[in-house]
């Protein structure tokens, strides 16, 4: 993979929602993206992943009754044409996508200590997010459709899956075949958020007083130009 490869991968990384096709996922593939997801970096080398894969139907359907109830709390923080919108969106894929994972991340992992974790604690729930992009990534490439299920009360998730008091649920993942990716991000086109410009978010030594240098800048305003074509 040349350089080009890679920001193409990245930048044609979709979280898809519900346009999963019934096909189910090759093993050997599911064992690439697993194997790549187990590659993240990870706090003094800890590896506080697990993988959950989901294949009970009453889990699903106890997962998706979840979902619904809360998407119902969220819906209630949006009024009039917002809530319209959000109402029409399309945001799981559980029953439909032929893998579901469950990706915890297991605090215990290599002891008390663990190393650059001790000033800073919550660094094996970042290293976990890490694995899920490695995931993702890995599911794109090789032509997967990936979606992220965020509207979950953790608890419930810890308490459908038996986990043990350690171990913290991360990630709800939807993962199969799908008949197109979109070309931009889905929230993105359907009017909900637009990507923010890079320029407005950088810096130079401290918050909020000084941008960076005019050729930086200059260049991330054409790379956001080339992208927006």
């Amino acid at each position: 993979m040349n350089a080009d490869d890679f920001y193409n991968l990245v930048f044609n990384r979709r979280d898809v929602r519900g346009e999963y096709l019934p096909d189910p996922v090759d093993t050997d593939v599911l064992a690439r993206i697993l194997n790549a997801a187990h590659h993240a970096p990870s706090v003094g080398y800890s590896q506080p992943w697990n993988f959950i894969l989901v294949r009970e139907e009453s889990i699903r359907r106890a997962i998706h009754r979840e979902f619904e109830a809360c998407r119902q709390r969220e819906a209630a923080h949006f009024d009039g044409e917002r809530r319209h919108q959000y109402d029409r969106l399309r945001l799981e894929g559980i029953l439909t996508a032929p893998v579901n994972i469950c990706v915890t991340c297991d605090r215990s992992r290599a002891g008390p200590a663990v190393l650059g974790r001790t000033q800073q604690p919550d660094t094996d729930i970042y290293s976990t997010v890490c694995a899920i992009q490695n995931l993702w990534l890995a599911a794109r490439i090789e032509g997967l459709g990936l979606g992220w299920v965020s509207i979950l009360r953790p608890k419930v998730l810890k308490d459908l899956f038996a986990l043990p008091p350690a171990v913290e649920p991360i990630a709800y993942l939807c993962l199969g075949h799908v008949s197109e990716f979109h070309a931009r991000p889905e929230l993105e086109i359907k009017g909900w958020r637009n990507r923010l410009p890079l320029e407005n978010l950088l810096w130079l030594n401290q918050w909020g007083e000084t941008r960076p240098e005019d050729a930086l800048l200059a260049s991330v305003r054409r790379l956001q130009s080339e992208a927006e074509k």
